[in-house]
């Protein structure tokens, strides 16, 4: 035994709902020409701003940010260079003996 209410007419139900379905594609269908207007309503108001900017549409790029560069004081540089200098001749004096 089905429990439930009993079913009136299967017809009437498959009617209704295929109304119910034009409705919502009625209103998915005014949605999207609604969603289109303001898409092409912002499009020509960036258009206005270009044209008053001077410039071109912008292209989608990550902005690359340069690594920043130390800058070494010349006593440093010069520490580091006798540093340098002292360790190759320990080096050289080790191959000779």
């Amino acid at each position: 035994m089905a429990r439930g209410r009993p079913r009136q007419g299967g017809r009437d139900v498959l009617a209704k709902s295929a109304e119910f379905i034009g409705w919502a594609l009625a209103g998915l269908e005014r949605e999207i020409a609604q969603t289109r207007e303001r898409l092409a309503a912002l499009n020509a108001q960036a258009a206005t701003l270009r044209a008053k900017v001077g410039k071109k549409a912008p292209v989608a790029e990550p902005a690359r940010r340069q690594p920043r560069r130390r800058r070494l004081s010349a006593a440093a540089r010069k520490r580091i260079s006798e540093g340098m200098r002292r360790r190759w001749a320990e080096r050289k004096k080790r191959k000779r003996s």
